[in-house]
């Protein structure tokens, strides 16, 4: 293949998988900025094969995202255990800010909870990979197998183990695994967003859909609204499209994404749905709120 073929099929690859991967790479490592580099680095290997001669590109693309990942978790778990000097790394409850209003208390801890990828620490560097790519990227476990060096039996029992792990001691989380459903909303919406396809977005929402973002109780306005999918679409794309970069992470049993400006986190997105359109989107954009989240997102990191 010609080297113009050969770049634009990169081109193609990084614009249809790129949202994707760094979604998957988030979701082991827990850090924005580690998973954006750790794809930056699986694209770049890309450069330096010959894609032509790659079946699925897709598929070796998420094994390449996936070992990244891997030695990423291992390198960083063997750095913490000489700091430590500690077979098992330390976990550290994150203290949450204090909410006067009940109203307030209720819509916090039901909406922005990332206990789960604190938790993950606890697993082994396998154990996290084939539950990820397993229990909520829905990847069959013979194709898990290949990226993790294991067989078949061998990566079911250790996402057994990894649940188990999840759900168990004075740590354990509520964690309800996303239905392939609701893991093809957020995927899509992901991928429209990285796109700017508006026409994309309004065929995920219902017509009569409503949108609001909450700014805090120190801001004025608080809150703001819209009303109606042709209103929302658009202020979605403008505040969520380029240069943003969406990641899922499922909160009070809601699809929902967390959104960053560079590595920076700039709000969360919970979605409601009526049947398979959203209904409606809330933005948590309060500043207090989203420093709790950092600050869980820096204990995992």
């Amino acid at each position: 293949m010609s080297g113009d073929g050969t770049s634009a099929m990169i081109s193609l690859a990084y614009q249809q998988n790129r949202p994707y991967l760094i979604d998957l790479a988030f979701r082991m490592l827990g850090e924005i900025g580690a998973a954006q580099d750790v794809v930056q680095d699986a694209f770049g290997r890309l450069l330096r094969s010959d894609p032509a001669e790659i079946e699925d590109l897709r598929g070796w693309l998420i094994v390449v995202t996936s070992r990244l990942c891997l030695d990423h978790i291992r390198s960083a778990r063997a750095r913490r255990e000489r700091a430590h000097d500690a077979t098992e790394i330390e976990f550290v409850p994150v203290a949450q800010p204090e909410l006067a209003d009940p109203a307030d208390r209720v819509t916090f801890d039901d909406t922005v909870s990332l206990a789960l990828l604190v938790v993950l620490q606890r697993l082994s560097p396998a154990e996290r990979c084939v539950f990820v790519l397993h229990d909520i990227f829905g990847l069959p476990f013979d194709e898990i197998g290949q990226t993790v060096g294991r067989t078949t039996v061998s990566c079911r029992q250790l996402a057994r183990r990894a649940r188990q792990k999840i759900t168990s001691g004075q740590d354990a989380v509520r964690f309800d695994v996303a239905s392939a459903e609701r893991r093809q909303v957020t995927d899509t919406f992901i991928k429209a967003c990285a796109d700017g396809d508006l026409d994309a977005l309004l065929a995920m929402l219902a017509p009569d859909a409503w949108g609001a973002i909450d700014f805090g109780p120190q801001a004025s306005p608080r809150r703001v609204s819209l009303a109606g999918a042709d209103r929302i679409a658009p202020n979605l794309l403008r505040f969520w499209g380029p240069p943003a970069t969406l990641v899922s992470h499922p909160l009070a049993g809601q699809p929902a994404l967390l959104g960053f400006y560079g590595r920076d986190l700039a709000g969360v997105l919970v979605f409601a749905m009526r049947g398979e359109l959203i209904e409606s989107i809330t933005v948590i954009g309060d500043p207090a709120k989203l420093a709790s989240l950092n600050a869980q997102l820096t204990a995992r990191a």
